[in-house]
């Protein structure tokens, strides 16, 4: 048969071998070699085969058995390997992404997707397989490892495939899932850490900023925001991201995190971008750090007002105040108390942002508020660098300490106190009959 280039293919024990040779063949192993010696009367007796075999011959073979099996063989499925969780499993019609090595039952290799560095991608059930492994994958969750074996008559038959696969082999396959999904699934949102103050939910239209990791189902990583200490900035809803993102940051709070776990028609597609195979899964764990709408305006809550409040700060009143700044998040950025000495500016001669201008309008001495500045009343896109993310929300909790009533309208100063009757000559330091600037400071 070695001459021949093929194995010799026969079902036992049917009258289709000589005697000796049924009797030799029954109870061998796959890989098992034997010597047989096979009498004339088991044989070919006295008439032999004419120019092949003399009469009266005793027939010595060296047989090693490459592969065996019985029409009523089943596909065979043994799992090594299955995780502790498993949300889901194949069934028909799902799309799964695996990886295998593809032997014969005597362990030569004939295809491995490893070699390729690419995983095998197809749907199941629906006969874009060979029928054995339609059926050895069905119930496999994602990480599970089988090794699935297929009779030839689930797998190629008695032709083989023309190529590597001769006809009438029997067909292992050691695979591990990586990948599974159903093009009729949505995106999946699990794992909801939700603050227990959550004031207002994501919608379209809003600007998120985010911290994620993002992996595949087999848990891989793609990606993270952490390690480039820069959270990602996106509008929601507006396609700036994939469409499954796009679904899963809606109705989101301030400081939740969640899992989103997003098929791939709703991801990258069958090409698949960078790091990411096509038709892969995609899971982001992600930590909502702040959100705004363009259309915010300062929001002002009033902690404490003293009763006796009868003078109200306005545009050009002098302020020292106290603050302490940070993010939506908490995180603290800066604080006056810690310098020891208060803030101190000219209400509304933009000494500060805009945003902060408008929240300490109206105040008394003596109270405090806390005022979040939306970015684009704030410090902008670009923030301040070291100090202020760029389109950060600004979280100043105020207590205004002291005001010093502005000038009247078109006053340049005012002065407090007797006047003397020689101020102009008094302030008129270079007696050139104009009083400059820096001689009034």
């Amino acid at each position: 048969s070695y001459d021949r280039g093929s194995t010799f293919n026969v079902f036992v024990g049917k009258g289709q071998l000589i005697a000796g040779m049924d009797k030799a063949l029954v109870g061998m192993c796959v890989n098992e070699r034997r010597f047989v010696k096979i009498p004339p009367k088991l044989a070919y007796g006295s008439e032999g085969v004419p120019g092949v075999i003399p009469p009266n011959s005793v027939l010595h073979f060296d047989v090693l058995l490459v592969d065996l099996w019985n029409s009523e063989d089943e596909v065979q499925v043994q799992t090594y390997f299955k995780p502790e969780k498993c949300p889901r499993t194949v069934q028909v019609s799902d799309f799964v992404r695996y990886h295998y090595n593809g032997t014969f039952l005597d362990g030569t290799l004939f295809d491995s997707s490893h070699n390729r560095m690419r995983t095998y991608d197809t749907y199941v059930g629906i006969g874009w397989l060979i029928p054995g492994m339609d059926q050895g994958l069905l119930g496999m969750c994602v990480g599970e490892k089988r090794i699935i074996t297929i009779p030839p008559f689930l797998a190629y038959g008695e032709e083989g495939d023309g190529k590597e696969i001769p006809g009438q082999a029997s067909l292992v396959f050691d695979v591990v899932l990586l990948d599974l999904h159903n093009p009729k699934d949505g995106i999946t949102i699990e794992n909801q850490q939700v603050p227990e103050s959550c004031e207002r939910r994501s919608q379209t239209g809003d600007f998120l900023r985010y911290h994620y990791n993002g992996t595949l189902l087999d848990g891989t990583l793609f990606d993270s925001s952490y390690s480039r200490n820069r959270t990602y900035d996106t509008y929601v809803g507006k396609g700036y991201v994939i469409a499954g993102m796009d679904e899963g940051l809606l109705g989101v709070c301030t400081g939740e995190k969640r899992r989103i776990i997003i098929p791939p028609h709703l991801g990258y597609g069958e090409e698949g971008r960078g790091k990411i195979p096509g038709s892969a899964v995609l899971v982001f764990d992600i930590h909502v750090v702040d959100f705004h709408n363009p259309s915010d305006s300062v929001s002002i809550t009033v902690n404490y007002k003293p009763s006796n409040c009868s003078v109200l700060s306005k545009k050009g009143d002098y302020l020292k105040y106290h603050y302490n700044a940070s993010l939506l998040d908490g995180t603290l950025l800066d604080s006056t108390h810690s310098l020891g000495k208060t803030y101190n500016i000219v209400l509304g001669s933009g000494q500060v942002v805009v945003g902060m201008d408008m929240g300490l309008q109206d105040m008394c001495v003596g109270e405090r508020r806390t005022v979040v500045i939306p970015p684009h009343l704030g410090y902008g896109e670009d923030g301040v660098e070291g100090e202020v993310p760029g389109s950060a929300v600004l979280v100043f909790d105020i207590e205004l300490l002291e005001l010093v009533s502005g000038l009247p309208e078109g006053y340049m100063f005012v002065w407090n106190g007797e006047v003397s009757p020689n101020l102009f000559e008094e302030i008129d330091k270079n007696r050139d009959g104009e009083v400059l600037l820096e001689e009034v400071s």
